[in-house]
């Protein structure tokens, strides 16, 4: 029977003996080599240095693995299901920002389940993403209307950390030279443990007050936190507040509900001038704690202080509108050390489906939905008064606070004994939290545990209800007024325009995307399916222990199975982007230093051709960067780091490096790089970004490194979504395990290996988005070791193949020992540039005509393409890919010759749209046929972008980052 690694894996036994041919390695036993090792083998040998090559875990010797024997999907499922049925779904009312919601089927089914959303790449091509563009601006209108400011980006990683984000931004925008941040003290109790992280690392004073009960704000401040409505679900008027901040010269940042806002007025009618939180209740399942999208917007002036990703409005070659990143400059991949933020992903697949749940229910559906909401809050009020208990606020949305001397914790067991969640605030009180699923029949339980009746005959309920919230800040303003929120109310017309807006994208798909350092690999329907599973997906993140036994199983098992693959002892799963893995192992370094009494190290040497995020994420950690020169082979220069390392050596807090390195191939003296380190006392931090190459054939920990964060959507098999989810949990040596991030309402504080993690929280939830781990637990476990490695192999091999046939073509920029690259290749373009006129742009835009997503450009050398095409292509595509690759380069020299006019051919002009083909007269110096089929093979299956090439620079000084009036498209 064909195994699961065999499905995964697109390279056949005969196309790897046919493209290890190609490279020059025999079959074994051959005439020319009648002792020689399997061909692959002989290939990795040749790639991976031999101070670091791992056999294989079956060989003679090798130490028993904790990872089991392959099992088939089959197997992996009925496993999967077995830890389901040891999860228990109760009704959730503990609140605090994780709700339970609907999500429309016609959501889950078309977006959430369709892999032409799920595994789109972040949109850096954007003739080819319109689609989820436009979903996404749709998703930055929602936000920006419904919290009343100008601009929002286009989501971020959780309420939390976009709390975070938003305390840095106001440090940033402030003009008051104070370090104190005040924190409201009804903010979300995981978003102040999170805050107390981030503010330490980078000196920021943290001053709690009681917001709602008139405390007054010191007398100076950069920053003020409002959480609105409360976590104890207290809704109050924070314009006196606001002012006051004002006057101190402080950026008042709101955390606020969004399906509140319908009902409540918005911050920025407030005056609040940053607005953050989450819109996982539109429709995107709890999971245990994530994926979620949060949010922020910002008033007018903020919008360059704005992290993350913002989608904005251009136009396109023949001026017709067109979605696209707008401001990247801003960005960590392009300020590094200057950036404003280390976010890199964003939540794209789950701010799409917010979006739709804004898109399908519409303004009126959406209030309609708050107002039962708050309606049943105030009726369980009412329940809970009659039966004589206290309710401590009058005003609320969907949160009530209840005071019970003495007996909370008896009241929080007997819910749960009934199949209702609860939250103990203290020994005295008990929160209690409505939301869209909760039933009438819900609520008399629940006031039946306060001592209400027994039985009880439910009314008529109108949704038409304000509940309990002040009519002084009751909302009088309209929001999503664009006709996208009031055009598609049937399922039908719903249904079709996910189509219609997948049909404009190219994701996987529809053919390979050769992204270098992204690793776009297959992610397979077995790996998906238990994510909508109830056991996993409606899960509360602070769900008692006993209620999540099986997930916290998988989590053991995971952590575990990552522990060992990378060489390191143990793993927290916590970070919810590769960025805050990062953060959360420089965290874990300064902790480790500060403990051992090592203040004063805080450099951290980050060579020139790492990934922006490095540097970012190690400011955010409270260290200085000093910048490590590469040699013109692309590895570290050992002379430079020499240098470094003796100028600050007593300063030296830790060397953060890529391994195989940013530049696509092994680095040879990668001990003596570490040990280098080492011996001057620091600690050394492996970027798993390029993991793919190096599983099963060498380990992070053996080749020197002390920490490493791991990215699950690129080598795990996560689906990259559009541009997020990601997870990028953290793995470390023994001595760091203690300074990994904690949480404290993790469900238990041992971790995989009997290690408990002190270091403060980096993700609002203890396990971060934990309802897509059952995707890399199954990848693990049905590729087994050997399949993982296997895994490595075949992309290794694919890399090499195609550095191989295009070296004629183009310059292969940065090789290693024995002329081999890692898993991917950088095709040097500048030589194609000064020869032909024709640019990276024009090439990668070429690329689209001949079906293919371009792979990264200019990253990490300008002028560049830098191709990774992973294990999961076949040859076939590989093949067709190169064969575009070298007929564009005949386009080229073609205008070189003066066969077409330097500004009037087929690489400059495109991408080409259908339009363009049939519109008018066609005057070009090629014909139609070369435009959009330039090989036959397109005639049967060719996909049209919906633009031609996108005016950057006009939407960078035009900015529009909300949906554009319909007119715009005429």
């Amino acid at each position: 029977m064909t195994s699961f690694a065999d499905r995964h894996i697109g390279i056949t036994t005969e196309a790897r003996e046919r493209m290890l041919a190609a490279l020059g390695l025999s079959p074994v036993g051959s005439a020319e080599d009648p002792t020689a090792e399997e061909p692959i083998e002989a290939l990795m040998r040749q790639a991976v240095p031999a101070s670091i090559f791992t056999g294989p875990a079956t060989s003679a010797g090798a130490p028993q693995s904790s990872i089991p024997a392959a099992a088939s999907e089959a197997e992996a499922l009925a496993e999967l299901r077995a830890l389901a049925h040891r999860n228990t779904v109760n009704r959730p009312m503990i609140g605090l920002g994780y709700y339970g919601t609907l999500t429309p089927s016609v959501i889950q089914r078309n977006v959430l389940e369709n892999p032409s959303w799920y595994t789109a790449y972040t949109p850096y091509q954007p003739e080819i993403s319109q689609g989820r563009l436009e979903a996404l601006i749709n998703f930055q209108t929602i936000v920006a209307d419904l919290t009343g400011l100008s601009t929002a980006n286009a989501s971020m990683l959780d309420e939390s950390t976009a709390v975070a984000e938003g305390m840095l931004l106001a440090r940033r925008a402030s003009k008051s030279k104070s370090n104190v941040f005040v924190v409201d003290a009804d903010a979300l109790p995981q978003t102040k443990a999170l805050l107390r992280t981030r503010a330490d690392a980078v000196g920021i004073e943290l001053v709690e007050r009681d917001l709602a009960g008139g405390e007054q704000l010191p007398d100076e401040l950069f920053g003020v936190l409002v959480q609105y409505p409360g976590a104890s679900g207290r809704v109050w008027d924070p314009r006196a507040v606001i002012d006051a901040a004002h006057l101190a010269k402080g950026i008042v940042v709101t955390a606020a509900d969004l399906l509140a806002l319908t009902l409540l007025r918005s911050p920025g009618s407030l005056g609040a001038d940053v607005s953050v939180g989450t819109t996982q209740r539109f429709g995107v399942p709890m999971g245990f704690g994530g994926p979620h999208a949060g949010y922020m917007a910002v008033r007018a002036g903020l919008e360059r202080q704005l992290p993350g990703r913002l989608v904005g409005v251009s136009v396109d070659a023949v001026g017709y509108p067109a979605y696209r990143l707008s401001l990247q400059t801003r960005e960590q991949h392009i300020r590094r050390e200057k950036a404003t933020s280390n976010i890199c992903t964003a939540q794209v697949l789950l701010a799409v489906m917010a979006s739709m749940y804004a898109v399908y229910h519409g303004p009126d559906g959406l209030r309609a939905i708050a107002a039962e909401v708050a309606g049943k809050a105030a009726v369980l009020r009412d329940w809970l008064v009659e039966a004589g208990a206290e309710v401590v606020h009058d005003a609320f949305f969907d949160t009530i606070t209840v005071r019970v001397p003495g007996a909370a914790e008896t009241v929080v067991t007997n819910a749960h004994a009934d199949g209702i969640l609860l939250r103990l605030v203290d020994a005295d009180t008990v929160g209690i939290s409505v939301d869209e699923t909760t039933t009438f029949t819900d609520l008399h339980r629940v006031a039946v545990l306060f001592g209400g009746k027994q039985e009880r005959v439910f009314g008529f309920f109108g949704s038409g209800s304000a509940g309990a919230l002040p009519e002084a800040l009751l909302r009088e303003d309209e929001y999503l007024t664009h006709p996208v929120f009031h055009a598609h109310r049937s399922e039908t017309a719903m249904m079709r325009y996910l189509k219609q807006l997948a049909d404009r994208d190219y994701a996987l798909d529809r053919g390979m995307i050769p992204l270098g350092s992204c690793t776009m690999k297959l992610n397979a329907a077995t790996e998906m399916a238990a994510i909508t599973w109830p056991e996993f997906a409606q899960l509360h993140p602070f769900a008692p222990a006993e209620d999540v036994e099986g997930s916290l199983a998988m989590i053991d098992q995971l952590e575990a199975w990552l522990a060992e693959v990378t060489g390191y002892d143990a793993v927290s799963l916590q970070p919810n982007a590769g960025s805050q893995g990062e953060l959360a192992g420089l965290l874990a370094i300064r902790g480790y230093h500060l403990a051992n009494g090592d203040t004063h190290r805080d450099v951290c040497l980050i060579p020139s051709s790492a990934h922006g995020t490095n540097a970012a994420s190690a400011v955010l950690a409270g260290m200085k960067v000093v910048v490590v020169a590469t040699d013109e082979l692309g590895n570290v220069d050992l002379d430079d780091l020499r240098a470094k390392i003796a100028q600050h050596s007593d300063a030296l807090s830790a060397l953060m490096i890529t391994y195989p390195s940013t530049h696509g191939v092994y680095e040879q003296q990668v001990v003596d790089i570490t040990s280098a380190v080492h011996d001057a006392g620091g600690q050394v931090y492996v970027d798993g970004a390029n993991l793919n190459a190096l599983l099963g054939y060498a380990r992070f920990g053996d080749l020197g490194g002390d920490v490493s964060h791991l990215n699950l959507h690129k080598t795990f098999a996560i689906p990259h979504g559009g541009g997020g989810p990601g997870i990028g949990p953290v793995a470390a040596k023994a001595h760091l395990a203690p300074y990994l991030p904690g949480h404290p309402q993790a469900q238990k504080s041992e971790h995989a290996g009997g290690y408990v993690f002190d270091g403060g929280p980096v993700s609002g939830a203890p396990y971060g988005s934990a309802g897509v781990l059952p995707i890399s637990w199954a990848y693990v476990r049905m590729m087994g070791a050997e399949g993982l490695r296997s895994a490595t192999a075949a992309a290794v091999l694919s890399a090499n193949y195609i550095a191989h046939r295009l070296r004629d073509h183009y310059p292969v920029l940065y090789t290693g020992e024995n002329d081999r690259v890692a898993h991917e290749c950088i095709l040097d373009l500048r030589p194609l540039k000064e020869a032909t006129g024709i640019t990276v742009d024009d090439v990668a835009k070429r690329l689209i005509d001949y079906g293919f997503h371009a792979p990264t450009m200019s990253f990490p050398v300008a002028g560049t393409l830098m191709v990774e095409p992973t294990e999961s292509e076949d040859l076939a595509e590989v093949d067709r890919f190169i064969d575009a690759m070298i007929r564009i380069k005949a386009e080229a020299d073609a205008v070189a010759a003066g066969t077409w006019p330097a500004d009037d051919n087929p690489l400059v002009n495109a991408p080409h749209t259908a339009a363009s083909l049939i519109a008018g007269e066609w005057q070009h110096a090629y014909s139609r046929e070369v435009a959009a089929y330039p090989v036959h093979a397109l005639v049967a299956a060719k996909y049209w972008p919906p633009v031609r090439r996108i005016d950057q620079a006009y939407g960078d000084r035009n900015l529009v980052c909300a949906c554009p009036p319909i007119e715009a498209f005429a």
